[in-house]
């Protein structure tokens, strides 16, 4: 009768056992971005991030991954750019302190690949996004690279005289480099 009453309301009869959780290694992690400024590679890190992660290769109804950047961390390198990432111009950390990644489905690709399927969200602007991933699996450690391309004009990063292409390019390379040990 419950499964009758679960296919009637559109709910799901049987959620999906939850895959096994990770911490994350901070220490030897890294979220980084790649993009081009007046023709010249550009390059920068987010200092602070998080992530919350159960994953397992057998289990993908089970897994999830919510990643969470503090956009204020931004930092390239260059004193006056840094200066300037935070303004409303950029991500306008004020309004908008974080951007998240938020998981809905995992696709396995074969020989230790992966897509994550989920909505994206950047200066309060939602897009689905895919981020494809390698992930090699020892006892209780994991690491994981995977890199998407974003067009920063999706998600109203670069105002007033940056909002065009002219002088900073529109896609932008973030790659993300994780190691972490099963809970």
């Amino acid at each position: 009768m419950a499964f009758i009453a679960a296919l009637l309301s559109g709910t799901p009869a049987f959620a999906a056992t939850p895959a096994p959780g990770w911490n994350v290694d901070k220490a030897h992690s890294k979220v980084a971005f790649t993009a081009a400024m007046n023709g010249q590679p550009l390059n920068g890190t987010f200092r602070r991030f998080d992530a919350r992660i159960a994953f397992d290769p057998n289990n993908l109804a089970g897994s999830s991954v919510t990643a969470v950047i503090d956009t204020a961390s931004a930092a390239t390198g260059d004193a006056t750019r840094d200066q300037s990432l935070p303004t409303p111009d950029w991500f306008n950390t004020r309004a908008f302190p974080q951007a998240t990644f938020r998981s809905s489905a995992f696709k396995a690709l074969g020989n230790g690949r992966y897509v994550a399927d989920g909505t994206l969200t950047i200066r309060g602007v939602s897009r689905r996004a895919s981020l494809p991933f390698k992930l090699v699996i020892t006892g209780k450690l994991a690491h994981m690279d995977g890199n998407l391309t974003i067009d920063r004009r999706w998600f109203g990063i670069g105002q007033g005289q940056f909002a065009g292409t002219e002088a900073v390019a529109g896609a932008v390379k973030v790659s993300v480099a994780l190691n972490a040990t099963r809970k």
